[in-house]
């Protein structure tokens, strides 16, 4: 179906959209865990982390130079390797992306229930909210991409707002009451007679990095839906790393301001929103608040325009049904649209809304993209893609240097993964007391037998 030029997103849509894939929960809810591991390293912390996410953000834009199909590491990874490997990281990224929505709006859910007062772990309230949102969310799709792209750019200005309102606030509250703290005390800050940040070991540092990244994630995801985009060969390479560079900014300064402003509340604090502790006025923790909420909202809306897009571009590619193609006037891919919407409420539903065992696999599936495809823009640098690709202007650095960074990055991270907590229960001791099967179950379905079913599926549509 061909579509107008007006509908498709230009260079700073791409910029929003970047912006709202990234920023989620994290800087709203998890800041207080990684000064707590780092102590007045934080700021570092969030420093190599920004870098880390900008090598591989530059490997993934620079793939997109080459190939400018939607499906994002599916698109790269089948040019590349082929049509197996593509066909497993397709329905893996697509599988990951649905889950990753849908533990998504089981966190807008479950804090909305708490700052209004309810309780989150309530399984009834936590199901009647998640498919209010759902409602709402297939609502906003129905009428197209132009009001999608309206409350995608809506929702990263407010988001946006409430940091940069955070960090004015805080910088303003500094100034006029000479508050005292600084960044070296942080270490020293006690509770109960015990030090609330431990000795920084290497494992440590390295543990706090490895969190302050995943506040980075979602930058991987943007270009799944660059068959929608204007110029995407040459706006994704410009807009992925300059969102990556705003939220570093920003990021910084939230964190900074925080750390200085009320460290202690920042991390001893109860509430759910655990930036908004830091201030005793309680306008300003509202604002932070809607901005915690509208930020989260906004990312659910980024994917729900992302993941049905990835089994879109399969099927595109004639590697899933053609059926699967089917779009409304409105330009809306409506059918894999419901299978997503099928996926992200079935999946948190029957593992009752466990937040860590739903992470687990779409952090899984994450790393093994961001090893594929610094490999495969290597391959297209290279001239061995499997497929026909784009000619495009060739760089050493952009097209190999910069790849076997990303892929060492990676490596380095797994390595120092904990993934004895990660398939471990852990009690209030932070020991690992057991094996979390759910964990493990859902690794087997996700890396095993879903690729086996849909593979069967598809062999059956081609016969």
């Amino acid at each position: 179906m061909s579509e107008k030029a007006g509908d498709k997103l230009g260079f700073w849509s791409i910029v929003l959209l970047a912006i709202n894939a990234i920023i989620g929960s994290g800087i709203f809810l998890t800041p207080g865990s990684v000064v707590q591991q780092a102590g007045s390293k934080a700021l570092v912390v969030y420093l190599i982390a920004a870098i880390f996410a900008a090598i591989l953000a530059i490997s993934f834009a620079t793939a997109s130079k080459y190939v400018t199909k939607s499906g994002a590491a599916y698109a790269y990874s089948k040019a590349a390797f082929g049509k197996k490997i593509g066909f497993y990281m397709g329905v893996l990224r697509y599988f990951s992306a649905s889950v990753a929505w849908g533990v998504m709006a089981v966190g807008v859910i479950k804090s909305t229930i708490s700052i209004f007062g309810g309780n989150p772990n309530k399984a009834i309230n936590v199901t009647i909210g998640f498919l209010i949102l759902m409602a709402i969310i297939t609502v906003i799709n129905l009428f197209g991409q132009k009001v999608v792209k309206y409350v995608m750019n809506l929702a990263t200005i407010g988001k946006l707002a409430a940091l940069v309102l955070i960090i004015i606030a805080g910088v303003v509250l500094l100034i006029t009451t000479g508050a005292s703290s600084n960044l070296g005390q942080v270490d020293q800050l006690t509770q109960n007679g015990q030090k609330i940040v431990p000795t920084l070991t290497t494992t440590t540092f390295v543990m706090a990095i490895v969190s302050a990244f995943y506040a980075f994630t979602g930058f991987e995801s943007v270009a799944s839906g660059s068959e929608d985009m204007k110029n995407p060969e040459k706006n994704l390479p410009r807009a992925i790393p300059l969102a990556i560079l705003i939220i570093a900014v920003v990021y910084i300064g939230v964190v900074a301001v925080a750390m200085v402003l009320n460290p202690r509340a920042l991390m001893t604090t109860k509430q759910v929103v655990a930036i908004a502790a830091i201030f005793n006025n309680e306008i300003l923790r509202d604002v932070i608040l809607v901005g915690a909420l509208v930020s989260m909202f906004g990312i659910n809306v980024a994917s729900s325009f992302n993941a049905p897009r990835i089994l879109e571009a399969m099927a595109r590619e004639g590697q899933m049904s053609q059926a699967l193609t089917k779009r409304t006037k409105n330009n809306f891919p409506i059918r894999t649209f419901f299978i997503s919407v099928g996926l992200a409420i079935l999946i948190p539903m029957a593992f009752e809304y466990n937040m860590v065992n739903l992470i687990t696999l779409s952090a899984m599936v994450r790393f093994l993209g961001f090893i594929v495809v610094p490999l495969a823009v290597i391959q297209f640098y290279r001239g061995k893609a499997k497929e026909d690709i784009l000619k495009a202007n060739k760089s050493v650095m952009t097209d190999v240097i910069v790849p076997i960074l990303s892929v060492v990055i990676v490596i380095f991270l797994l390595v120092e993964y904990n993934w004895k907590a990660q398939f471990g229960v852990v009690n209030a001791a932070g020991q690992v007391i057991g094996v979390n099967w759910y964990a493990i179950a859902m690794i087997v379905f996700g890396f095993v037998l879903l690729p086996l079913i849909m593979a069967w599926i598809s062999r059956r549509e081609r016969k």
